[in-house]
């Protein structure tokens, strides 16, 4: 059953008009038909190019109806997802692939932000909705979405077992199925480095017109300059990215790219030696990487006060000034 709160909040994709409810599809008053299945709308435009496989996967589900075969997972109260326990290793990096198939609770980060207070909030790209999780335990009301409907089914059913009130929908960044001036704050983790500048630029357009006008950003991107990051690009013969793979930005990028879409961007650094350690994390990490993760938290709180230190940081935050 598709999520009342969702349809309040959600339009047409490519002309932002309202949707209404039929059966097993959302149309637009334009004639644009989005299918529902197992109660998640698949938002996407088939028109666009996809980012991701799984996007193209979704599609392809969309166009078997209500009929498409769907695997069916029961996960009880002190169970882990299957699909979590499966995809830990890629969604959280490689300091946690040890994880993987062997989970036994959901690593949730600390999301830097301010309480929430009942302000909206959405993420792009939120994969199995960590960060959703973890802004609604801040105050917020969310809404997350990603391209992927395995990862939106899996983000509804960890939600459910978590007993966490957040909306969500199989749906591009690039075209947000969400009106003008919608969210407070938009968030974004490990995602916007795997597109191309000319699809960020266009997320970031997106962004701007989703959010109010004194609404925040708070999207992580990773640093060209980083130790790790360099290690990587050298890996690759510093070639340019190709399908997925990771895009570095240097400081200056970010900054002249995001405050010329966004009006302003002021940079702070997430984290050093990887893209995705999280010290809340901390007792996940066998004790090799605990020690690189809480030296990464020490320079990370020693950067706001050695601004120079961000430069080699490896993973940035990009927020509004």
């Amino acid at each position: 059953m598709l999520d009342k709160g969702l349809l309040d909040l959600i339009v047409c994709p490519r002309d932002k008009f309202p949707l209404s409810h039929r059966a097993d599809q959302l149309r637009c008053d334009q004639g644009h038909v989005y299918s529902i299945v197992d109660g998640v709308p698949i938002l996407l435009v088939r028109e666009m190019l996809q980012t991701h496989i799984e996007g193209e996967r979704s599609l392809a589900v969309a166009d078997a109806g209500p009929g498409a075969e769907l695997p069916r997972f029961e996960v009880h109260s002190g169970q882990i997802d299957p699909f979590v326990n499966r995809a830990i290793g890629a969604t959280n990096g490689s300091l946690y692939q040890h994880l993987v198939g062997n989970l036994r609770e959901y690593p949730i980060p600390e999301l830097r932000l301010p309480p929430g207070q009942g302000r909206s909030f959405v993420e792009i790209g939120c994969s199995w909705g960590r960060w959703c999780i973890a802004a609604t335990r801040l105050g917020y009301r969310v809404v997350g979405i990603d391209p992927s409907l395995k990862s939106i089914r899996a983000a509804k059913r960890v939600a459910q077992q978590l007993g966490i009130t957040a909306h969500y929908a199989v749906a591009d960044g690039r075209c947000m199925p969400f009106p003008d001036r919608s969210f407070d704050q938009a968030f974004s983790y490990s995602v916007l480095q795997h597109l191309s500048r000319e699809n960020v630029r266009t997320v970031l357009s997106e962004v701007r017109r989703v959010l109010h006008p004194n609404g925040g950003y708070r999207l992580q991107m990773p640093n060209a300059f980083g130790i790790r990051c360099i290690y990587h690009q050298a890996r690759r013969h510093f070639r340019n990215a190709q399908d997925f793979e990771v895009r570095y930005w240097t400081p200056r990028e970010l900054a002249s790219v995001f405050s010329t879409a966004l009006g302003s961007a002021q940079l702070s650094v997430d984290g050093f030696f990887s893209l995705n350690a999280q010290i809340s994390d901390i007792r996940f990490l066998p004790s090799k990487y605990r020690a690189l993760v809480k030296v990464s938290d020490r320079l990370r709180k020693l950067s706001q006060i050695f601004p120079p230190l961000l430069y080699a940081a490896d993973s940035l935050y990009v927020t509004a000034a």
